[in-house]
């Protein structure tokens, strides 16, 4: 590990004799404020569409498949991204083209998103005001659905070379600090698009948003997507300044090329290439990742549904109901967020206290142990998991507060999650002496695949319990026991100190 004040290899996949100077503290902080102002739209993502698009007409057994956009772009785009700016010889560097690019796209289709029931109401949707037209708004759903598609493309873009970035410039700071900063941005974000999501007063603050087409929680949406274009925009010009990469040589770059695979699928022919070990890694990843999507994707709804008994489609109150349920799952991921936050410093002591594979496993028990929780918690509230949902009545204050609880609960597996795999895939990455590009691209593979799993179940299973979120919690907590005994067998043992030891951006 290079020391203070040194030069260290510009990373993976470059090689060639590129040297990156050694960045402080500050700016490495600093250039990773991308990280945070993706995570600010994400987090709105997250706690806010699955609930909205069902205001357009779209049956809440298809919002599931509406996600799978999510797991095709991070299928096709982020491991191709990953491998072609290894590579990349601009005068910006590697990673900022790609960076620069996808936020650009990113802000064009947040306000797709945003301005969707607008953009429908234009092109005849209805003529009716929206505070009484309560049916199906196909335009909007379909402008909605392709904003939504084009942000999950060009998040993928973003987020493989900024965590690539981070290895590059880590240095003598190391993996486990440059990924509690990347993690660290990841809960300012997250803290702020949930803050955002939780809130209801957006419409007042910009009345001008408020149309015949967008009423309350419509104009509540847009306002809050707006500002994650400005916080975007302000992340990505911090990135661009003091993410001061240098540039790939290009005769290294064309001497790096001979004899690798090269095309649209070439990161798949380049897995024959992954150092020892990280096959088991990708397994215990999609693993963990199959017990983590059905609460990523469907808490706020589950909140509104299940914990409030609302429903967005239904009586007036049934819909206060249902938005007063995802307010407070956004609340209760404000505070998950908070949780995250605190927990990220926490992980390289853990790690290296009692190594990153037991850290990974103990995350995994607790994961189990908070699905059966919401899962045992939504029977009890419903009173019969076999009834539907919607019939259920209203759950005493108890048992919200008990989710509120949950969320919280699952910060720190959380951040376990968001570090500890992509630090040992440093470490291992890093053993080999580069491809960090490549290496987190395919990395991300193992996360897609899960989500396709559940974005296609989900629905199904779901409308097998009268289109409730129970069954795919229920799977969920099977597979956290699962990924714990995975991690158990099969993860690689690595010494204590390598955690923090080696650089995320495989100088030594």
């Amino acid at each position: 590990m290079a020391a203070d004040g040194m030069e260290v290899s510009a990373g993976g996949g470059g090689g060639g004799g590129n040297k990156q100077p050694q960045i402080s503290m500050v700016g490495l902080f600093l250039a990773c404020m991308v990280a945070g102002g993706v995570q600010y739209g994400w987090a709105l993502q997250l706690s806010l569409l699955t609930p909205y698009v069902q205001t357009l007409g779209i049956p809440h057994a298809l919002t599931s498949v509406m996600w799978l956009c999510g797991p095709i772009a991070g299928l096709l785009v982020q491991p191709c991204v990953g491998l072609y700016s290894d590579k990349c010889t601009s005068k910006l560097g590697r990673r900022r083209p790609f960076i620069f690019t996808g936020c650009i796209i990113i802000c064009i289709s947040v306000i797709v998103i945003g301005f969707s029931s607008d953009i429908g109401y234009a092109l005849g949707d209805t003529t009716e005001d929206c505070k009484v037209y309560t049916g199906k708004r196909l335009h909007a759903a379909l402008f909605f659905v392709m904003g939504f598609w084009l942000l999950d493309f060009s998040n993928n873009t973003v987020q493989g070379p900024a965590r690539a970035l981070m290895a590059d410039l880590a240095g003598s700071h190391g993996p486990s600090t440059a990924n509690a900063i990347f993690v660290s941005w990841m809960a300012i974000g997250n803290i702020l698009g949930y803050s955002s999501g939780s809130t209801e007063k957006w419409h007042t603050w910009f009345p001008f948003l408020q149309t015949k087409a967008c009423c309350e929680a419509c104009a509540n949406l847009k306002a809050a997507f707006l500002v994650s274009v400005v916080f975007l925009g302000l992340s990505t010009v911090v990135t661009m300044i003091f993410a001061n990469e240098v540039p790939l040589d290009p005769a290294a770059a064309k001497q790096g090329e001979e004899g690798e695979p090269s095309g649209p699928f070439a990161v798949f022919k380049g897995m024959k290439n992954l150092p020892p070990g990280m096959p088991q890694v990708f397994i215990v990843t999609g693993l963990t990742w199959l017990s983590w999507f059905p609460f990523i994707l469907f808490d706020t709804d589950w909140m509104g549904r299940e914990m409030y008994h609302g429903r967005p489609d239904g009586s007036p109150t049934e819909v206060a109901n249902y938005q007063e349920g995802v307010r407070q799952g956004a609340f209760g991921l404000l505070l998950n967020s908070i949780v995250l936050g605190v927990s990220s410093f926490l992980i390289e002591p853990m790690c290296r206290k009692l190594t990153a594979k037991v850290v990974w496993v103990m995350s995994s028990f607790l994961v189990c142990v908070a699905m059966a929780m919401v899962t045992v918690l939504s029977s009890w509230a419903l009173g019969d998991i076999g009834g539907n949902v919607q019939d259920a009545a209203a759950v005493d204050k108890g048992l919200k507060s008990t989710a509120l609880a949950i969320f919280v609960f699952l910060g720190f597996p959380f951040a376990v999650l968001c570090s500890v795999p992509f630090a040992v895939t440093a470490q291992l990455a890093a053993s080999k002496g580069g491809g960090q590009g490549l290496c987190t691209g395919v990395l991300n593979i193992s996360i897609v695949v899960p989500q396709m799993i559940i974005a296609v179940g989900s629905g199904p299973w779901d409308e097998l319990f009268g289109k409730g979120n129970i069954p795919a919690f229920g799977v969920a907590a099977v597979f956290a026991f699962t990924a714990a005994i995975a991690g158990i067998i099969m993860l690689p043992k690595q010494p204590k100190t390598s955690f923090r030891s080696v650089s995320m951006g495989g100088g030594h």
